[in-house]
């Protein structure tokens, strides 16, 4: 499974809108100078995340988007769902027919998969992953991920 570039984007341009948003709304066009993401192509992700409330959009001079919600109410998985990115590392669509018509032997170790990233992607707010993003560029903290492993003391690797 993997992730395209549509909920990266999408991701990244929230981001941006967060930390760049204030008392003003911020343009498509900004973000995309900032980001260097088509504008065409953040214009048909604002659309998706506008019709999922998680932005609002004003127009005329001035105009432009910001959050509909708080940034802490505004998961990671709320954004990747909104523009339709498929988080599924089966090979049937979870439907269970992988082979002939039957689940594969694998089905449920993919299933469960989808499940723990869905759960991790909807565990992260926006406001969490700007934050961490904007500590770890001053040097405040350093991310690492545990992995385990059969014996009982993680392993520790940095991100």
């Amino acid at each position: 499974m993997r992730l395209t570039t549509k909920g990266r984007f999408a991701v990244t341009a929230m981001a941006d809108l967060m930390m760049c948003g204030g008392q003003s709304p911020v343009t498509m066009a900004a973000i995309s100078e900032r980001q260097k993401i088509s504008l065409s192509y953040l214009e048909q992700l604002f659309g998706k995340l506008r019709r999922s409330n998680i932005v609002e959009s004003v127009r005329g001079p001035g105009g432009g988007y910001y959050l509909a919600r708080p940034a802490e109410k505004i998961t990671i998985a709320d954004i990747i769902l909104a523009v339709d990115e498929p988080l599924d590392a089966t090979s049937c669509g979870g439907l269970g027919n992988c082979h002939d018509d039957r689940q594969c032997l694998t089905h449920e170790l993919w299933t469960g998969l989808n499940e723990k990233i869905l759960d991790y992607l909807a565990s992260v707010t926006l406001r969490q992953l700007v934050d961490s993003q904007a500590h770890h560029k001053t040097g405040h903290v350093t991310a690492h991920i545990a992995v385990r492993r059969k014996d009982p003391k993680p392993a520790v690797i940095p991100v």
